[in-house]
């Protein structure tokens, strides 16, 4: 059994991967930048996006963990050559994880003023976040079936569809941003927040219907739910609560992040706004590897091929690194334009510089986290995933952020205890991963 995976398989997956995840950040950057820098409230409007960006993370981050179940299951199955068996699963799971998107909305809709009270906004700043939600919450299905689809496609070996879906969604995105925010004289009235809002909305809906042409066009796999369940249901939802838990313990974070910057004031919210989703975007930047990761670790692990397995990941954590040291490298030479880019406020700006040199920093501990977050995931290893982040959440975050709460830190405070957050959650995986497949590589 051949056991060399070389620089040109991964990065055959990971640079569509890496085109295509970078759309979910560039999404919600856009719509700060460009609310950012309207001429009525714009940092009010920047704050409202920050914490409405930040619940609907966490919303999509829960119930988008299907796209790594479907991956890691399918692309299992697709090593031991037994495809023909997992067929049905995809759109048994697109349905249920839709179905649960519409009792979301419906469930989150009549009390948005209360769920965001909860980020600790307020007057302006929660009357935007109301009306910004109330629009961009019905994308929200849309946006779960496109993952899910995406997931399917990552099983079967193929990251080019989604890159493409993901592109085209990306421009839509951009290019109604700026005519539904700003308007266009004579045509379109400026909508500001709420047109942001529904450019997201529309986006999603266009990546929503290529999805379908995509994986009815290009793949022998069927959209239309048959029962009874395959066999994998059970796995498959054993995953998606793992997943879920270690979501919810992210979530943990992010809520604890937000509410604690809002606290400070509107100009640090915004400041951890602008920061906080360059680190998202750094994050999905490195996401193409940690998918690259996904999916061939579940095919190497379907064929038991241990030896490429443990080379893969020798390779993905030499590539981590000098991906994680380049952002931080871009990110220090263009350290002050980048600010530029989503206000002109100087306190706002005073504020995200401050703190700003952290979250470059943390950007190779952070790939090394996500990167074997994905290994781990095509593993379908996910209650260690589980336990690894409820010990970072629990045990490592929260102590450190209310400590240096304590100190007066601010935002110092939060993105220091996300640095230690991260690291806690990498180290973890890379031992216990060497650990299992080091002995059975050299048996293979």
């Amino acid at each position: 059994m051949s056991a060399t995976i070389t620089l040109k398989q991964i990065n055959k997956l990971a640079i569509p991967a890496l085109i295509s995840g970078v759309s979910e950040p560039i999404l919600s950057l856009t719509d700060a930048a460009i609310v950012g820098n309207i001429e009525v409230n714009a940092t009010e409007s920047l704050a409202a996006v920050g914490i409405v960006t930040t619940f609907l993370s966490m919303l999509i981050w829960v119930l988008g963990q299907t796209r790594s179940a479907i991956s890691s299951l399918v692309s299992q199955y697709l090593g031991a050559n037994n495809l023909e068996a997992i067929k049905s699963l995809p759109a048994q799971a697109i349905f249920i994880i839709t179905s649960l998107s519409i009792l979301i909305i419906l469930t989150t809709y009549p009390f948005a003023a209360s769920i965001f009270k909860l980020y600790n906004a307020s007057d302006l700043i929660l009357d935007y976040s109301v009306d910004y939600y109330k629009i961009r919450v019905f994308g929200f299905p849309f946006t779960l079936f496109t993952i899910a689809v995406f997931g399917t496609f990552r099983g079967l070996q193929n990251t080019y569809y989604p890159m493409l879906i993901a592109i085209v969604g990306t421009i839509a995105n951009i290019v109604l941003d700026v005519v539904l925010v700003y308007g266009v004289d004579g045509l379109i009235p400026a909508m500001n927040i709420k047109g942001a809002a529904y450019a997201s909305v529309v986006a999603q809906l266009i990546m929503a219907t290529l999805s379908v042409y995509y994986l009815l066009r290009k793949t022998e796999i069927s959209l239309k739910p048959t029962f009874p369940f395959n066999k994998e249901i059970k796995t498959f939802i054993l995953m998606i609560f793992n997943l879920f838990v270690r979501t919810l313990a992210l979530n943990v974070t992010l809520y604890y992040a937000s509410a604690f910057s809002t606290s400070y004031g509107k100009e640090y919210i915004a400041a951890y706004t602008i920061a906080i989703n360059l680190w998202f975007l750094g994050a999905f930047i490195v996401d193409g590897y940690s998918s690259a990761g996904n999916i061939l670790s579940g095919k190497l692990y379907g064929q038991k091929n241990y030896k490429a397995l443990v080379q893969l990941s020798n390779k993905l954590i030499k590539y981590g690194m000098i991906l994680g040291v380049a952002i931080a490298i871009i990110g220090g030479v263009l350290y002050y334009p980048i600010g530029n880019i989503f206000t002109n406020d100087p306190e706002v700006l005073k504020q995200f510089y401050n703190i700003f040199w952290i979250v470059l920093a943390m950007q190779p501990f952070c790939a090394l986290a996500f990167i074997f977050d994905g290994v781990f995931k095509g593993l379908g290893k996910m209650k260690y995933l589980r336990n690894v982040l409820l010990f970072s959440t629990f045990i490592i975050f929260i102590p450190i952020l209310f400590w240096l709460d304590a100190l007066d830190y601010k935002l110092y405070a939060i993105f220091i205890a996300i640095t230690f957050w991260m690291i806690a959650r990498g180290v973890p995986l890379i031992i216990k991963f060497r650990r299992q497949f080091l002995s059975l590589s050299q048996k293979t």
